[in-house]
């Protein structure tokens, strides 16, 4: 897949978060508009819910802004962000364990995405046969993935859909790399499994898996 000027900027940005850390509120800023859409991925990954993904995105960003200052060192600003937003994801999934009168199914899955998944074919000139084979296919692993263990889950994530390393995930996870390989491996053994039990193949679906 062809690198965009948002990837290229993105893995150049470490005059922006050096700048950042010495209080630049404009390279703040930019920092959110090249990082936003990732970090919202992930949290919808992790729920398959708008409203919680930007929940989640919203309140990474807001500690990013507070904290960035006291990061360390630029190379680990990636981690150091998705670490954020780990434990954001993980403070709502305690608060739906703490008030079950709280349901995260008011919206059904996808509902309220209209203009993220514009935004997103918008991007792409691609058919709409293809497209709409594209949702379905994404909304079917998003349900497989998310009968996934949550710490199968964050990793299964940042690997596959993040293509973060797995250093970068053992520094977000403050796990060991052997440890994110065997949860990643039995996330994946996982959604096989998940997949042979509903029948679904390439041929099932029309694409390839």
């Amino acid at each position: 897949m062809a690198e965009t000027l948002l990837d290229i900027a993105m893995m150049h940005s470490d005059h922006l978060i050096a700048r950042a850390r010495e209080g630049d509120k404009n390279a703040q800023s930019r920092l959110v508009q090249l990082w936003y859409k990732r970090i919202y991925n992930f949290g919808y990954k992790f729920f398959f819910d708008h409203d919680l993904a930007m929940e989640v995105a919203q309140k990474t960003f807001i500690s990013m802004h507070k904290n960035v200052e006291s990061l360390q060192e630029v190379a680990r600003f990636k981690s150091w962000l998705y670490t954020i937003a780990v434990n954001y994801c993980r403070e709502e999934v305690r608060k739906k364990k703490t008030r079950r009168s709280v349901s995260l199914h008011d919206l059904g899955p996808g509902e309220g995405e209209e203009s993220y998944r514009w935004e997103e074919s918008h991007q792409r000139h691609e058919n709409p046969e293809r497209q709409l084979r594209q949702a379905e296919l994404s909304d079917l692993l998003q349900e497989c993935l998310m009968q996934l263990s949550e710490e199968q889950r964050e990793v299964v994530i940042m690997k596959e859909y993040e293509g973060l390393k797995f250093r970068e995930i053992a520094e977000t996870l403050n796990i060991s790399e052997n440890t994110v390989k065997s949860r990643m491996y039995y996330g994946l053994e996982g959604l096989r499994k998940i997949l042979e039990q509903k029948k679904i193949t390439k041929e099932t679906i029309g694409y390839e898996l």
